[in-house]
C-alpha cells in the first residue's frame, strides 16, 4: 500500500511541478502568445507522456511484486504440505508402533493368565 501512496505523491508531485513551470513559462515568455500555445501544445503533449510511462512503469513494477509474492506463496504452501506429509508419516509410524505394544503386551497377559 506505502508503494501506491508514494506513487501518488510522486504523480501530484510531477503535475503540480508540471503546471507550475507551465504557468511560470507563461508569464515570463518573450514570444508571442501563439508561439506560446505551440509550445504549451508541446509541453502538456511531452507531460502526459512522461505520465504514461510513469504509470506504465509502475504497473509494471506492481505486476512482477505480484507474480514475485504468488511464487513465494506457492512455495511456501509446498513446504508445508511437506512437512505436513512428514508428521503424518511419524504419527502413523508411532501409532502403529504403540498398537503394537499394546498388543504384545496384551498378548503377554493372556499368556500368564493360562
Amino acid at each position: 500500500m506505502s508503494d501506491r501512496d508514494e506513487f501518488g505523491a510522486f504523480l501530484v508531485g510531477f503535475i503540480v511541478g508540471g503546471l507550475t513551470g507551465a504557468i511560470v513559462s507563461l508569464l515570463f515568455a518573450p514570444q508571442s502568445g501563439e508561439e506560446t500555445r505551440a509550445l504549451l501544445r508541446e509541453k502538456s503533449i511531452e507531460l502526459r507522456d512522461r505520465a504514461t510511462v510513469s504509470a506504465e512503469e509502475a504497473i509494471a513494477r506492481a505486476e512482477a511484486a505480484a507474480a514475485e509474492a504468488r511464487a513465494r506463496a506457492e512455495e511456501l504452501a509446498r513446504e508445508l504440505k511437506e512437512r505436513g506429509e512428514g508428521v503424518v508419516g511419524e504419527v502413523r509410524e508411532r501409532g502403529k508402533a504403540v498398537v503394537e505394544s499394546i498388543r504384545r503386551k496384551k498378548s503377554s497377559e493372556d499368556e500368564v493368565a493360562l
